[in-house]
C-alpha cells in the first residue's frame, strides 16, 4: 500500500472517529460526579452509545494504519502528512457540528494544509 493511500486512510478514519466522538459526548453531556465508585456506571453507560463505539473503531483503524505507515516511511514524513486531518476536522466542526471557528483557527488550518502540500512536492 502506498504511503499517500495510508495517509488518506488515517485522515479519513481519524476525522470520522473524532466527529463521532465529539457528537456523542455533546449528546451525553458533562459528567459531574467523577467519584471512583461511579466509574463502572459511567463506563457502562458510555459503552452503550453506538456512535462512541464506532468512534473507537475508527480510531483503532487510524492507529493501525499509522503503525503501518511508520513501518514504510520516516516519522518526519508520517506525522506532518497525517496532520491533514486537522484541516478536515476544522471544516467539519464548522459545517457539521455547527461550532464557531475563529479566524485564528482557520489560519492555523490553512498553515497545516500548506505544510502538507509542501510534503507532497
Amino acid at each position: 500500500m502506498s504511503p499517500w493511500l495510508l495517509v488518506g486512510v488515517i485522515v479519513v478514519s481519524t476525522t470520522i472517529g473524532d466527529l463521532l466522538q465529539s457528537r456523542e459526548m455533546k449528546r451525553h453531556g458533562e459528567i459531574h460526579n467523577l467519584h471512583p465508585s461511579r466509574w463502572g456506571g459511567i463506563v457502562a453507560g458510555l459503552a452503550r452509545r453506538r456512535n462512541l463505539i464506532l468512534a473507537v473503531f475508527f480510531m483503532a483503524v487510524s492507529f493501525f494504519a499509522f503503525l503501518t505507515l511508520l513501518s514504510k516511511t520516516d516519522l518526519s514524513f508520517a506525522v506532518p502528512a497525517t496532520a491533514a486531518s486537522y484541516v478536515v476536522e476544522t471544516a467539519l466542526a464548522k459545517y457539521v457540528l455547527k461550532e464557531r471557528v475563529s479566524p485564528q483557527r482557520w489560519l492555523g488550518a490553512w498553515l497545516v494544509a500548506a505544510g502538507v502540500a509542501l510534503l507532497a512536492l
